[in-house]
């Protein structure tokens, strides 16, 4: 089979395209950076390098794919000049005028837990745009919309708070219950979608583990050698005046705040809660704070 991937060589990615070459389909991965072209080349796949906002582009590598992966790649929520909403737009009406063009008959979607709201969802509210656009493709092109919760790697973020005040937190409380998932985990489930797609309009959710914030820090505080580590609740204008501080753009802060505060009310995991079966990953937190110890020991 003949797969085109979105998304490049990053943690979703890269084990992505090794287990479509391994399995022998033919795969070509787009990636904006040239000096990509080497390592893609080097797993087994044929790099395309261009913009995905770029629609000619974007055809020419869809042509002739049985199969395309479609995402949109994090963006710098440091760009004081980025309207996060209008790069989830181009991209998503860029994807769905390249798989018309294109003739395309599946297609699966890297979307997002929340992206059954319009609004509410905080940053993840351009999600719900690009799964609407490509929804309304010809119903004779299959597509499936794989919803991860949040990814273990967002954690990371916390490791400055630890180190320097020996606590970790936000605007949720220890009792809010949150899920996670690893980017191999991703990968897996994504694959299995690729390569059993059939007709119609499908969502799969994927996590890895599910648990409260309290035990979060328990977990990470003892992989750290911090075992009395707490989760500490901040109010909604402490987090986002933090994040405004280390220079995020405001507007940006204030949808992240908004995100957690979706988690905290329960309103971001309606959807996820209502729907069964969700595919549950390998990787745990125990697991994943190994990863997060190493990390933490070299800062």
């Amino acid at each position: 089979m003949k797969i085109t991937l979105a998304g490049s060589l990053g943690r979703i990615g890269k084990p992505l395209t090794q287990k479509l070459v391994k399995e022998g389909h033919t795969v070509t991965v787009i990636s904006s950076n040239p000096d990509r072209s080497k390592n893609i080349e080097a797993l087994g796949a044929i790099p395309a390098i261009g913009a995905l906002q770029d629609t000619n582009f974007l055809t020419s590598v869809f042509t002739g794919a049985n199969l395309v992966y479609t995402i949109v790649p994090p963006a710098n929520y440091f760009d004081q000049t980025l309207d996060l909403y209008q790069y989830f737009v181009k991209l998503g009406d860029s994807f769905k005028k390249a798989v018309e063009k294109s003739g395309v008959k599946k297609l699966v979607n890297l979307s997002s837990i929340g992206a059954h709201l319009e609004n509410g969802n905080g940053i993840l509210e351009g999600t719900y745009y690009v799964e609407k656009v490509l929804n309304s493709l010809p119903e004779d092109v299959a597509i499936t919309h794989i919803r991860p919760v949040e990814i273990y790697y967002n954690l990371f973020q916390f490791i400055d708070l630890i180190k320097h005040q020996g606590i970790i937190g936000s605007n949720l409380d220890k009792d809010d219950v949150n899920a996670w998932v690893a980017p191999e985990d991703i990968a897996e489930v994504v694959a299995d979608e690729i390569l059993n797609i059939t007709s119609g309009r499908n969502i799969r959710y994927i996590m890895s583990d599910e648990l409260t914030y309290s035990e979060l820090a328990s977990i990470i505080g003892n992989a750290i050698g911090k075992p009395d580590l707490q989760w500490v609740k901040f109010t909604d204008e402490q987090v986002l005046e933090s994040l405004i501080n280390v220079g995020m753009q405001p507007a940006i802060a204030h949808k992240m705040v908004e995100m957690y505060a979706a988690i905290h009310s329960g309103l971001l995991y309606e959807d996820y809660r209502e729907k069964d079966p969700k595919i549950e990953g390998e990787v745990k937190m125990k697991d994943f704070a190994r990863e997060f110890t190493v990390l933490y020991n070299k800062k």
